[in-house]
């Protein structure tokens, strides 16, 4: 639990069988991934995902760590819940169906500090 009024932080463990990743290749590939993705953002090495970055706003921020030592992947995320959630989608999913851009309507910056 936070102490905030809005906004989820997750985070995600995935145990890896074999390899070494680098940093930037764990980074290339989610931002490969969600290259057409207009509300996902990729955090950059040491950052990782704030509420207050995405407050009031439609954007995902996801960052990755792999831990040597336990072979473990480990995946960050922030998203703010009032607006990512159901009604952003509703609108998302709405703009796709009527062909409208998908990201219209929802491009307003998060709502910082």
């Amino acid at each position: 639990l936070l102490p905030v009024n809005r906004g989820i932080l997750t985070t995600i463990y995935a145990p890896v069988q074999t390899g070494h990743f680098t940093q930037n290749e764990l980074e290339d590939v989610l931002r490969e991934a969600y290259k057409d993705e207009p509300f996902v953002r990729i955090i950059r090495f040491p950052g990782l995902p704030d509420i207050h970055a995405i407050t009031g706003s439609n954007y995902i921020d996801i960052a990755v760590r792999f831990d040597e030592k336990n072979g473990t992947l480990v995946l960050f995320s922030a998203i703010d819940n009032l607006v990512k959630g159901a009604s952003g989608q509703a609108i998302q999913n709405m703009n796709i169906a009527s062909g409208f851009d998908e990201a219209e309507g929802l491009t307003q910056p998060p709502l910082f500090p």
